[in-house]
């Protein structure tokens, strides 16, 4: 995207001097420090860096899953600090989409019942719960296999159904921390086309991986070293 484009896109997440500190029993373990970052619509982020870096912590910071020790994040122009958690979860339900490199699918749901639990969580009718995740499914090429339990798909086709329910609530943003960690490179290819062409339809998504191939894939890589952005990065 050019730079003059990508300058006049609404910020989605901005974080400002972030930090976070984990008390593990005695010890006081610093993951983030001083953390600054924007993150544009429709922007393709990927996160690199060496285990302990801090690349998944900056992302559930990302997606409200936690709240930073020190510093503000801004989510859509929104102080989430004067936010209750109540509000956060219902942004992070509405707004965000995750996807995790173990899947977490339930194994006594089918496909379609995995993509249609965010859309319970959210109250919809039941009739457009069905009729969503059936076209999720199709649209991640699953059309086939909407009744088959977890145990009966392969590792890619269980992230094709995480994908699908981590856009049941139409959200702004995919999450997505090593998708493709847990799959063969042919497989990773097809997820990483997958998320490529959910960018191209608008989603803002950011990625955590270790794999330089797997980032390349993003249109912008950003660099973790002990808690904090790397020059250049």
């Amino acid at each position: 995207m050019p730079f003059q484009a990508l300058k006049c896109m609404k910020t989605v997440i901005e974080l400002d001097d972030v930090s976070k500190v984990y008390d593990m029993d005695s010890v006081k373990v610093e993951a983030l420090r001083g953390i600054d970052l924007e993150i544009k619509e429709k922007e393709f982020v990927s996160i690199m860096g060496a285990s302990g870096s801090g690349k998944s912590t900056l992302l559930h910071l990302i997606g409200l899953l936690d709240r930073p020790t020190k510093g503000n994040i801004y989510f859509d122009g929104s102080d989430t600090a004067k936010l209750s958690d109540a509000d956060i979860a219902r942004l992070r339900g509405n707004g965000i989409g995750f996807v995790f490199q173990f899947f977490y699918l339930y194994p006594t749901l089918t496909a379609r019942e995995n993509v249609e639990l965010p859309m319970t969580i959210v109250e919809t009718d039941k009739e457009k719960r069905e009729d969503t995740a059936m076209q999720l499914l199709n649209k991640v090429g699953l059309h086939e296999r909407t009744e088959h339990y977890p145990a009966q798909l392969s590792g890619g086709e269980r992230q094709r159904v995480a994908i699908a329910r981590a856009l049941a609530n139409d959200p702004s943003m995919i999450l997505a921390d090593e998708p493709t960690g847990n799959l063969d490179s042919k497989t990773s290819m097809e997820i990483m086309h997958l998320l490529a062409n959910l960018n191209k339809e608008g989603k803002t998504v950011v990625m955590v991986t270790h794999e330089k191939h797997i980032a390349v894939h993003s249109k912008k890589i950003i660099y973790m070293k002990d808690g904090k952005i790397s020059e250049g990065g």
